[in-house]
């Protein structure tokens, strides 16, 4: 019976291992915020963008994807990407033209005809990573214009839009089909602290659901260790204390460390309390400590985010908390949908709920994901910014591991042995693939 319990064991885990590697191949061709720089001054509007051109020349919906790999139409971004420098300029007339026919940019209501004064796209850059060129537009604005509104075209992903040269700039976050308010050209359109710390709340959670892959993953590690409260308490504790202050102290460039250290360390934090909690059930008294080392990490990787796009420098400190205490309720969301999956599951372990009845509960859960992996949801995966079954086939699997406990009830530590460590098995596997890509591919 025990073999034939540890084999079912091994062919779950094998299950969530493939649908996890599946997941963790999206971190190439990462989507990037479009960075603005706006100055207005004697009738001339200067429009300095920091933009990935391949990206938005390829067609893909930018707004609903958070990687170029994850669109139908992701083969038309590589081939440009294998354009040259020379090549891909010599296209920006074209991406213009769709722009001032929106228009882009207007005066008082009247559009704005920008013309190119320059485009820079660097060359020797890393194939898996976004080109990132620099694109100077300029155009005439009436010397009587009080304002100016900025509308960023639906499918180009998020901008960044910041005012130069004035006092009380003002400074904002554009998704794609959105536009700014008017832009007062005397400058005074700066955020209150308010609205700076409301506007990042959603940015910090965002950058953990949908787009946080690694860090959900990590998150799930610590709730995979035991079904008591108090240690995932203690683990969430020492991680949100750590990453709080690298966050902090990166967003302040006091202390930089390159992607291509942090990235990979981040993966193998991942794996470590994957695979310490597939032999251990119990909070070692060094665990809290090695979190907390971990969550230097992340924080240094939440840090980063923020160096691309940046925060207002008037409203620099509401702004970050805003974005950490986005960062938190993101991750708190993470543990509260498992929470929700396996707790029927562990009220059966401790013999308080009917295990026909949650069997039958499981299995439409695992059968609702699956259908849905089938159903199109373009509005859906427009919200998750990547494709729906990424997040349903590991929830079926979760469902399958409970229902699984709850059918072998009668063994020790059912939840344990079919959901817990099967869980940690695939949580490791795509951190060590992460590693490995991170670090060889």
């Amino acid at each position: 019976m025990k073999n034939t319990l540890y084999a079912v064991i091994l062919k779950l885990a094998y299950a969530v291992l493939l649908s996890s590697v599946a997941t963790g191949a999206a971190r190439a061709h990462e989507v990037v915020p479009t960075i603005a720089d706006l100055t207005v001054a004697e009738g001339v509007a200067d429009l300095v963008l920091r933009v990935n051109l391949e990206a938005l020349m390829s067609g893909i919906d930018l707004d609903a994807v958070a990687d170029t790999n994850d669109a139908e139409n992701a083969e038309d971004y590589d081939n440009l990407r294998a354009m040259s420098a020379d090549q891909i300029a010599a296209r920006v007339p074209e991406l213009l033209a769709g722009w001032n026919a929106a228009p882009l940019l207007r005066a008082d209501g009247e559009a704005v005809n920008l013309t190119t004064v320059s485009v820079t796209v660097p060359e020797d850059v890393n194939a898996e990573l976004p080109r990132i060129s620099q694109w100077v537009l300029q155009g005439q604005v009436p010397l009587t214009a009080r304002g100016v509104v900025v509308s960023w075209p639906a499918g180009s992903g998020a901008m960044v839009l910041r005012q130069q040269a004035v006092d009380e700039p003002y400074t904002g976050y554009l998704e794609g089909g959105a536009q700014s308010p008017e832009i007062e050209l005397a400058g005074g359109g700066q955020e209150t602290a308010w609205q700076a710390f409301m506007g990042y709340i959603p940015v910090g959670f965002d950058h953990i659901l949908p787009k946080g892959l690694d860090h959900i993953l990590f998150v799930l590690g610590l709730f995979f260790l035991s079904t008591h409260l108090k240690p995932l308490i203690w683990q969430v504790s020492a991680f949100t204390a750590a990453h709080t202050v690298t966050l902090a102290l990166g967003a302040l460039g006091l202390v930089t460390v390159p992607g291509s250290i942090v990235e990979p360390l981040i993966a193998a934090s991942i794996v470590y309390v994957a695979v310490e909690n597939i032999f251990t059930s119990g909070l070692n008294p060094w665990r809290p400590f090695v979190i907390f080392g971990f969550g230097l990490l992340h924080g240094l990787g939440f840090a980063s985010v923020l160096g691309k796009f940046g925060l207002p420098s008037d409203q620099f400190v509401p702004a970050l908390i805003g974005f950490n205490i986005g960062v938190e309720i993101g991750q708190l969301t993470v543990i509260a949908i498992m929470a929700l999956c396996v707790w029927q599951a562990l009220r059966v372990a401790r013999g308080e709920g009917g295990a026909e009845r949650t069997k039958l509960i499981y299995v439409g859960l695992a059968v609702v994901a699956l259908a849905l992996c089938l159903v199109p949801m373009p509005g859906v995966a427009a919200a998750l910014e990547a494709p729906v079954p990424l997040f349903l086939v590991p929830l079926a699997l979760v469902f399958t591991a409970c229902f699984l406990s709850v059918q072998f009830r009668q063994t020790e530590e059912p939840y344990r042995r079919f959901v817990a460590i099967p869980a940690s098995v695939g949580i490791a596997a795509v951190g060590a693939y992460w590693f490995i890509e991170r670090v060889f591919l």
